[in-house]
């Protein structure tokens, strides 16, 4: 760990307000030898000073361009437009690998630059389960999105809060309509979420998962009145929604969530919108008559910072403390690499 040099970059999008990694994890990650820098972030959950009082490094607020070249740079979502070429190992979510729109660029910025793309999807170990997720806290934030659209009561522009006063807004009332949900997706993490949200709510969904979506039984999913997909697909599988069935006289769905917001993806599994919504709108009417609204934001567990960073930290720290060159990462930087070759993108030697 002497050589270990993590920057924890500011994130620029305003609505985020995740770390991958908490001042309580931080001073472990220091304690065990590595050096961590700390840039300066207005609307991250955790104030700048808890982190100096772990003994992190401060750091104005996208300075990590100009960090040592050895630095492990680490996020959450997108990098900014600049500079085009990037020379450090970047550890973040970059949705990079499944031809989304913007992909192919941010690639060539790496093998410009000579540095190199960990994704966090991709962290798994030798069977390829996922060794860091903000998925339960995804699904439990679209299910509870999904279930206030449902009853009247989301008010927009989104705003992060505590998990007891979401459940709190969750609990049913007097006047309240039952309804019937249908989460897909719902053994894994994501999916094991939504179903809790939905009991906070007073309703237990209906749970599919890959039995059922082998053999498609698309009437009884229009039959329901709410929808989360939880299915993040890596390759080919048949749509759950096409744009046809949002039109059918069957259709009982009213409000659908998709939590994985795969939008641009070949391997979209709800191929019925082309764009995402935000915490500004976070619903977008599909169909008038009658009515079908979606939410699709793509960075809900923000809704929940302080819970999501918090488990997502003690996930990811295990992992921090063996970063080498082998193990995880070697699997994340393998897949980097092969992903460039499939699209021939020639990296800088």
């Amino acid at each position: 760990m002497t050589t270990l040099h993590l920057w924890l970059r500011h994130e620029p999008r305003t609505t985020e307000r995740r770390t991958p990694v908490v001042p309580a994890d931080a001073r472990r990650l220091v304690d065990a030898g590595a050096t961590l820098t700390v840039e300066e972030s207005p609307q991250r959950i955790f104030p700048l000073e808890e982190y100096e009082a772990a003994d992190c490094r401060p750091a104005p607020a996208g300075s990590w361009t100009g960090a040592p070249r050895d630095a492990v740079i680490l996020g959450l979502k997108e990098l900014p437009d600049d500079p085009p070429e990037l020379i450090h190992r970047h550890v973040y979510f970059g949705h990079a690998y499944k031809r989304q729109p913007g992909a192919a660029g941010l690639l060539r910025r790496f093998a410009a630059g000579g540095g190199a793309l960990l994704d966090l999807e991709y962290l798994v170990d030798e069977d390829g389960r996922r060794l860091a997720a903000f998925g339960f806290w995804a699904g439990y934030l679209g299910a509870a999105l999904a279930v206030l659209r449902h009853r009247g009561r989301l008010t927009a522009p989104l705003a992060p809060t505590a998990k007891d006063d979401l459940d709190a807004a969750l609990r049913p009332r007097a006047g309240d309509e039952e309804f019937t949900a249908l989460v897909i997706g719902a053994l894994g993490r994501s999916g094991r979420g939504a179903v809790a949200a939905f009991r906070a709510a007073g309703t237990e969904a209906t749970r599919w998962d890959l039995a059922e979506t082998r053999d498609l039984d698309r009437p009884a999913l229009l039959g329901h009145d709410v929808l989360v997909n939880a299915v993040l697909a890596t390759g080919f599988v048949p749509p759950f929604l096409r744009r046809e069935d949002l039109d059918s006289p069957a259709r009982r769905l009213r409000t659908l969530c998709d939590v994985t917001c795969d939008v641009g993806s070949p391997f979209n599994v709800l191929p019925v919108y082309d764009r995402t919504t935000d915490w500004a709108r976070p619903v977008r009417r599909l169909r008038d008559d009658p009515p079908l609204d979606l939410i699709a934001i793509d960075n809900l567990p923000s809704l929940l910072p302080r819970e999501s960073s918090t488990d997502f930290s003690a996930a990811l720290l295990p992992q921090l403390l063996a970063f080498g060159p082998g193990g995880a990462w070697g699997r994340c930087l393998d897949r980097f690499h092969q992903v460039c070759r499939e699209l021939g993108i020639l990296e800088r030697e």
